[in-house]
């Protein structure tokens, strides 16, 4: 998974980019938990957190207004990182996403499950 995004290279603009995030948070991760076992989170909101979270490494709540909506705060470069990592999220075995919900979790504070 890359770790540096060029918005040039991926031939998206912003609004294309928060579709992306949007269309993998809302439809693909939910439904991509419902059919596979094991997943250790099936909302779309849990996995908002998790790719936010990893973005910034540490809770999102930390770096952006959450009376706002948060992919709309992001800039170019977070926004295209956000994407990158639902995308991983999406193929990544079961162990990964796991992994990537308990440091979720411990940035926030909060016991690993």
């Amino acid at each position: 998974m890359a770790t540096e995004c060029d918005i040039e290279t991926l031939e998206n603009d912003r609004y294309d980019l928060q579709a992306r995030y949007l269309e993998l948070t809302r439809e693909a991760l939910p439904l991509r938990a419902k059919q596979e076992r094991g997943l250790p989170i099936r909302f779309d909101h849990c996995f908002m957190r998790i790719v936010l979270d990893h973005v910034f490494e540490d809770s999102w709540y930390r770096h952006l207004d959450r009376r706002l909506r948060a992919y709309k705060q992001l800039t170019d470069q977070q926004l295209c990182r956000a994407v990158q990592l639902a995308e991983h999220l999406l193929e990544a075995p079961v162990e990964e996403v796991k992994r990537m919900n308990n440091a979720s979790l411990m940035w926030r504070g909060k016991k690993p499950k």
